[in-house]
C-alpha cells in the first residue's frame, strides 16, 4: 500500500514575507523577494485607524450633516451683488498690501540672497547665519507673522504688509541664492582679478544671468501673496479677511459668495497678468 506524501503548507507569514525560491533551467536556485504591498497596506490601515481615533472622526456625523455643505454652497453660489460696495475697500487694501509687501521683500531679498550664496560669500559664519535666518522666515506661516506684527504695530494693513514683506524676503532670497550658486562664475572671477569690487563684479557679470529667474520669483510671490493677504484680516491685519470672518460669523453666505467671487476674479486677473509678463521675460 503506497503511502501518500503529505505536504505541509507554509505559514501565512512565510507565504507573504519570506523570499520565493525559483529554480532556473540550469538547476540554480534564486530567491525572489515577496511583495511588500501587504505590509504597506496593513501599516496604512493602522495609521488611518489611529488618526481617526485621535481626531474623533465620526462617519455618522459626516453622513447626517453632509447635506449642510450643499445648503451652504447653494447660498455661496448665489452672491449678493449689491454687497460689492462694501467689498471694494478691503479688496483694494489686499492689493496694496500684496504689492507693497512683495516689492519691499523682493528688493531686500536680492542682497540677502547674495550674502547667502556660497560662491559669493566665502565667510562661513555669516553664510550660515543668513541661511538660518531665511529658514526661520520660511518656516513661520504668514498668518502667525501677521498676528505678531499686529501686536507690535497695531491693527491695520501695515502689520499685514510687514508680514507679507518678511515672508516674501524668505522665499525670494532662498530661491535666488540657489540660482546664484549654479551660474557661471568665470566672468565674476575675471572682473575681480582686474580690481573690480565684489558688488561691481556681481552686478556686471552675475546679475544678467539671474535677472530672468529673479523677476519670475517676484511674480510668483506676488501671486501667492494676494491669496495670503485675503485671510490676514482674521488677525486684524486688514484686507478681505475681515469681511470673510464677519460674513461667516453672521452666517451671511450670500455676502460671503460676493467676497469670494471678487477674490476669484482678482486672482484670475493677476494670474493672466503674470503669465503675460513671464512670456515677455522668456
Amino acid at each position: 500500500m503506497s503511502q501518500k506524501k503529505i505536504e505541509q503548507k507554509p505559514a501565512l507569514f512565510d507565504r507573504i514575507f519570506k523570499p520565493e525560491h525559483i529554480v532556473l533551467e540550469n538547476g540554480h536556485t534564486v530567491d525572489r523577494p515577496r511583495s511588500r504591498t501587504p505590509l504597506i497596506l496593513i501599516c496604512l490601515a493602522l495609521v488611518i485607524f489611529w488618526s481617526a481615533k485621535m481626531t474623533g472622526f465620526d462617519l455618522a456625523v459626516v453622513i447626517n450633516r453632509g447635506h449642510q455643505l450643499g445648503v451652504i454652497l447653494s447660498q455661496i453660489f448665489h452672491p449678493t451683488f449689491s454687497y460689492f460696495e462694501k467689498v471694494k475697500g478691503p479688496l483694494l487694501d489686499t492689493i496694496k498690501m500684496s504689492l507693497l509687501g512683495t516689492i519691499a521683500g523682493c528688493l531686500i531679498g536680492l542682497p540677502v540672497a547674495i550674502l547667502s550664496s556660497s560662491n559669493i560669500n566665502h565667510n562661513k559664519p555669516t553664510l550660515l547665519l543668513f541661511r538660518f535666518i531665511l529658514s526661520v522666515m520660511r518656516s513661520v506661516p504668514t498668518l502667525i507673522m501677521a498676528t505678531t506684527f499686529s501686536l507690535i504695530f497695531g491693527l491695520g494693513t501695515f502689520a499685514g504688509t510687514v508680514a507679507i514683506m518678511v515672508f516674501t524676503l524668505g522665499i525670494v532670497a532662498k530661491m535666488l541664492f540657489e540660482s546664484i550658486e549654479t551660474i557661471d562664475m568665470k566672468p565674476f572671477e575675471a572682473m575681480t582679478s582686474f580690481g573690480a569690487t565684489t558688488l561691481q563684479a556681481f552686478w556686471a557679470s552675475c546679475m544678467p544671468q539671474i535677472l530672468p529667474t529673479y523677476l519670475d520669483d517676484c511674480l510668483y510671490c506676488f501671486e501667492m501673496n494676494v491669496r495670503a493677504a485675503s485671510i490676514l484680516g482674521y488677525v486684524g491685519a486688514g484686507g478681505l479677511g475681515i469681511l470673510i470672518s464677519e460674513r461667516i460669523s453672521w452666517r451671511d453666505y450670500n455676502g460671503l459668495g460676493m467676497v469670494l467671487l471678487s477674490l476669484f476674479i482678482l486672482v484670475l486677473l493677476i494670474d493672466l497678468l503674470t503669465d503675460y509678463l513671464r512670456s515677455k521675460l522668456s
